[in-house]
C-alpha cells in the first residue's frame, strides 16, 4: 500500500477560496492494492475509524462515566452500549456519504441549502467544535499540572503549542497520523484495563447492566444531585458528537477509489464500515472501563469531586480505593500517574481530529481554506480564553473552588453539542436515504432507515429534554428561584429556535434534493439525445 501526496507547485495564500475535494491535500492519496485477502484489505482501509473513535473517548466523557458508576453502579452501562450502537450507525452513514457522493457532510449540506442557512449551520458547528476544544484544553492543562507540577495558567498556554505538533504531523503523511492516533488509543486502553483488572469488578453486574430497565431513564431517584436520566443524558451528550460525522465523511475519502467501478466503491464502503465498527468498539470498551472504574476502583460514594483533580487525588488516596491490591499499587503513585498520562494522550488525540474537522466544516460551509496550523492556532486561542478567565478568577480561592469551576466550565461548554447535533444527524439521514444522492445500491436499506430515524428523533428529544438542566448548570450548584425561572425560559426559547431552524433545514434540503434530481434527469436526457 502506498501513499501519494498532493502537493501543487503553486504558492498557497494564507486564506484562500476552496471549493474542491474534501481535505484536498489528503483526498485519494492512499492507494489500496487489489486482490488482497480479507485481513490485509481491512488493514489497508483501517485508520479513519481510529480518528473518529477519538471523539468518543475524549476528556469530556471521563467524569460523566465515572460519576455515573459512583452513583448508580452498573445501571448506566446500557446507556453506553446504546450510545455506541447509535454512533456506529451514524458513522457508517457518514463514511458512506463521503465515499459514494465524493462530498463530505458539510459540502453536501451546503450544496443543497441556501447561503444564509449554510452560514448559520457553520457558526453553530464551530461553536460545538470550540466547546469540545475547551474540554481538551482543560484536560491537557490539568494533565501537565498533575504530571509536572506546572502552574495551571502556564499549562493552559502550553496547550497552544500543540500547534507545533500538528505542523510536524502534516509533514509525515496521513497514514502515519493514523498510526500515531491508534498508538495513543492503545495507551488509554492499557491504562484503564490495568486499573480495572486490579479492582476485580463484579462482571455479572457489568453484563446485567448492559440491559436497559425502566429505572435507567428515571427522574424519581436522585443521588448526589444526579438522577438516572441526567446521568444518561450526560453520557449520551459526551459520546455522540456532531463533529465526528463531518470528520468521517471527509477522511473516508483518503483511500484512492475508481468511482466508475461500482464494485470498488462497494468494497470501500464495506471496509470503511468494518474499520469504523472495530474502532468504535474500542471506544465502547474505554467508556465502559471508565464507568466500571467508578464502581469497582473506588469505594461507593468515595469520589466527592468528579473533576480530573478529584479523580487523580482519589487514585492516590488509599482510603478511597476498594481493595488491598489497588491500595498497594496506589502507594507507589502509579495509578494516579497513569491516569494523568491517559488524560494527556486523550487531549493530544483530540487535537489532531478537532483541527481536521474544523477545516472540513470551514471549507464545506463557507468555501474558505487556511493552513491547518493557523486554523488550530485560532480555535485554540479562542478556546483558551474562557479557561484562562476561569483559572484567574479562582486563583485566589481554595483549590476545591478552582477545581469545581474548571469542571463546571467543561461540563457547561458541552451544552453547545445539544444545539449542533440534530443539524448534522438529520441532513445525514435524509441524504443517505435518497436514491438520487446515493444511487439505488448505496441508499439506506429499510432497516437502516428505520433505525436511523429512531436514533435521530430519540437523540434530538433527549438532548432537548436535558437542555433546561444544562442551562441551569451555568448558575452553579445552588441557583436561586429567579435563576431557575430564567434558565427555564431561556431553555424553552432555545428549544423553539432549534426546532424552527430544523424546519428551515429540512425545507431547504428537500428543495435542494428536488433540484438535484431535476439536474440528473436533464443530464441523462442530454446524454440520450447525443
Amino acid at each position: 500500500m502506498s501513499e501519494k501526496t498532493n502537493t501543487p507547485n503553486r504558492k498557497h495564500k494564507l486564506i484562500e477560496y476552496a471549493n474542491g475535494p474534501s481535505l484536498e491535500e489528503i483526498n485519494g492519496t492512499i492507494e489500496v492494492p487489489k486482490n488482497l485477502n480479507f485481513w490485509k484489505t481491512l488493514f489497508a482501509y483501517s485508520g479513519p475509524g481510529a480518528l473518529v473513535a477519538v471523539g468518543y473517548m475524549d476528556p469530556g466523557n471521563w467524569s460523566t462515566s465515572i460519576t455515573g458508576g459512583q452513583n448508580y453502579q452498573y445501571m448506566l452501562m446500557s446507556v453506553i452500549l446504546i450510545s455506541s450502537l447509535i454512533a456506529m450507525l451514524l458513522q457508517y452513514m457518514a463514511a458512506k456519504l463521503g465515499i459514494v457522493s465524493q462530498m463530505d457532510l458539510a459540502q453536501a449540506i451546503r450544496a443543497r441549502t441556501s447561503k444564509s442557512l449554510g452560514i448559520v449551520l457553520w457558526i453553530l458547528t464551530e461553536l460545538a467544535i470550540m466547546a469540545t476544544d475547551i474540554a481538551e484544553v482543560i484536560g491537557a492543562a490539568i494533565a501537565l499540572y498533575l504530571l509536572f507540577n506546572i502552574p495551571l495558567v502556564i499549562a493552559v498556554f502550553i496547550t497552544v503549542l500543540d500547534v507545533l505538533v500538528l505542523l510536524l504531523l502534516t509533514k509525515i503523511g496521513f497514514r502515519k497520523i493514523e498510526a500515531i492516533v491508534v498508538c495513543l488509543i492503545l495507551v488509554i486502553l492499557f491504562v484503564f484495563v490495568y486499573q480495572v483488572a486490579l479492582s476485580n469488578p463484579d462482571w455479572g453486574g457489568v453484563i446485567k447492566g448492559l440491559v436497559p430497565t425502566a429505572d435507567t431513564f428515571s427522574t424519581s431517584r436522585s443521588v448526589n444531585g444526579m438522577t438516572p436520566l441526567s446521568g444518561a443524558l450526560g453520557i449520551i451528550g459526551a459520546t455522540v458528537m456532531p463533529h465526528n460525522l463531518y470528520l468521517h465523511s471527509a477522511i473516508s475519502q483518503t483511500r484512492k477509489i475508481d468511482h466508475n467501478d461500482e464494485e470498488d466503491v462497494a468494497r470501500t464502503v464495506k471496509f470503511a464500515a468494518w474499520d469504523s465498527n472495530i474502532q468504535l468498539s474500542f471506544a465502547f470498551v474505554v467508556n465502559s472501563l471508565l464507568l466500571i472504574m467508578g464502581v469497582a476502583v473506588f469505594k461507593s460514594g468515595a469520589v466527592k469531586d468528579p473533576s480530573f483533580f478529584g479523580l487523580y487525588e482519589a487514585l492516590s488516596n488509599t482510603s478511597m480505593l476498594s481493595n488491598g491490591i489497588l491500595i498497594s499499587v496506589a502507594k507507589s503513585g502509579a495509578l494516579s500517574a497513569l491516569f494523568a498520562i491517559a488524560l494527556l494522550a486523550s487531549g493530544q488525540n483530540s487535537t489532531i481530529t478537532g483541527t481536521l474537522t474544523g477545516q472540513v466544516i470551514m471549507e464545506g460551509f463557507v468555501h474558505m481554506r487556511m493552513p491547518l496550523w493557523l486554523r488550530r492556532l485560532v480555535t485554540r486561542l479562542i478556546s483558551v480564553i474562557p479557561v484562562l478567565i476561569c483559572v484567574l478568577l479562582t486563583s485566589g480561592k481554595s483549590a476545591i473552588d478552582e477545581h469545581t469551576a474548571l469542571n463546571n466550565l467543561m461540563n457547561n461548554s458541552q451544552v453547545f453539542l445539544a444545539f449542533a447535533l440534530p443539524f448534522s444527524m438529520l441532513p445525514l439521514l435524509m441524504m443517505t436515504d435518497s436514491a438520487a444522492e446515493m444511487g439505488k445500491r448505496f441508499k439506506n436499506s429499510l432497516w437502516i432507515k428505520g433505525l436511523g430515524w429512531l436514533s435521530v428523533i430519540g437523540l434530538t428529544f433527549l438532548n432537548l429534554l436535558g437542555l433546561p438542566d444544562s442551562i441551569l448548570g451555568f448558575f452553579g450548584d445552588n441557583p436561586s428561584a429567579g435563576e431557575q425561572t430564567f434558565s427555564k425560559i431561556l431553555a424553552y426559547l432555545l428549544i423553539a429556535a432549534i426546532l424552527a431552524l430544523l424546519v428551515w433545514t429540512v425545507f431547504d434540503l428537500q428543495r435542494g434534493n428536488k433540484r438535484y434530481v431535476e439536474q440528473q434527469l436533464a443530464a441523462a436526457a442530454k446524454e440520450a439525445n447525443k
